[in-house]
């Protein structure tokens, strides 16, 4: 069983240079996936990865959002899609199978719903469930600063670090890093982080 990420870059059409949200995008991709074979990107601003570790992807949707939100305007709308892949394509775009069809599915109802994050599963109760989770943490996930973002991402990535080192890599004090971390509610969503691991482990 596999987690499958579909998603595109909002308002990504005001920034005349791509590369701005694309080079640390990317960098982003190379650290949660295995190779280069498992994440493309297409149609200019849209997006498809495949996660081995299935339980995996909400926090990769969370360390992404982070790292698009670092750019003022910009947002990100991801679908998670769980469950089996039937065919290994050249490109991640081109393999099938229910992850795949599941990830498709949830992506093409976020416009509809004015929604930035949805999965879909093979079992609808807990569809229901996790998504309502991800509404609730969606309430601080899209109104998340710049810097807000910037140091959800850095703790995101340095899990080890203190609040102090944090702040040294960004040049702010440790009180800002904890005001910041507390306004994005970064404690909860670790907290759903952990859950949502919890809860997937029980359709593997």
């Amino acid at each position: 069983m596999i987690s499958v990420i579909t998603g595109d870059i909002v308002n990504s059409r005001q920034l005349k240079d791509p590369d701005l949200w694309l080079k640390p995008l990317k960098k982003v991709f190379e650290k949660i996936c295995q190779s280069e074979q498992y994440w493309e990107f297409y149609r200019g601003d849209s997006f498809q990865i495949e996660l081995q570790q299935s339980n995996k992807a909400f926090h990769a949707a969370v360390l992404i959002k982070a790292t698009v939100k670092m750019i003022k305007g910009l947002d990100v709308r991801m679908a998670i899609g769980l469950g089996e892949k039937t065919h290994q394509g050249l490109k991640v775009t081109e393999s099938n199978g229910p992850a795949f069809i599941y990830s498709g599915e949830a992506f093409e109802t976020l416009k509809k719903k004015k929604l930035n994050l949805a999965i879909k599963t093979s079992n609808n109760t807990l569809d229901s469930e996790l998504n309502l989770y991800f509404k609730l943490a969606l309430i601080s996930m899209d109104h998340w600063t710049t810097n807000a973002s910037e140091i959800v991402k850095l703790s995101m990535e340095n899990p080890e670090f203190s609040q102090q080192e944090i702040g040294a890599l960004t040049g702010v004090k440790q009180n800002t890093v904890s005001e910041h971390l507390k306004r994005a509610f970064y404690s909860e969503i670790l907290e759903l982080d952990q859950m949502y691991q919890t809860k997937i482990k029980q359709l593997l």
